[in-house]
């Protein structure tokens, strides 16, 4: 069973940067992805971005792109979301996820999530 834990949520003035993290353990794939979704209250639960974790091929939602950064690091099985130039509508929980194959497809394991406040 694949485990995710995540890091480095908080609070942060408009125009500010935070960096999460996100570690998964548990059973290896060949191509798997890491991905970050958002959740704020009262919507429904949105795609950020996602890697994969063999080839790095990032991609993102239109809202963030040129904003937030999604990167690797293999020998720790972690992803990285470095979200710079926050704004109010950034404010959501934002949670890990894992899929076996990288792409279009289905995420198998998430994350509890961790709350992201863009707020003066």
């Amino acid at each position: 069973q694949v485990q995710l834990v995540e890091s480095g949520g908080g609070l942060v003035q408009p125009g500010g940067s935070l960096r999460l993290s996100c570690a998964a353990s548990g059973p290896t794939f060949r191509s798997y992805g890491l991905a970050w979704f958002r959740q704020a209250p009262g919507k429904e639960r949105e795609f950020v971005a996602a890697i994969s974790m063999s080839s790095g091929n990032r991609y993102y939602t239109d809202s963030v792109e040129g904003r937030f950064t999604i990167s690797r690091d293999n020998a720790k099985n972690t992803v990285y979301l470095q979200m710079n130039s926050l704004k109010p509508e950034d404010t959501a929980v934002y949670y890990c996820a894992f899929q076996i194959n990288y792409g279009p497809g289905e995420f198998n394991y998430w994350g509890q999530g961790t709350q992201v406040t863009v707020s003066s």
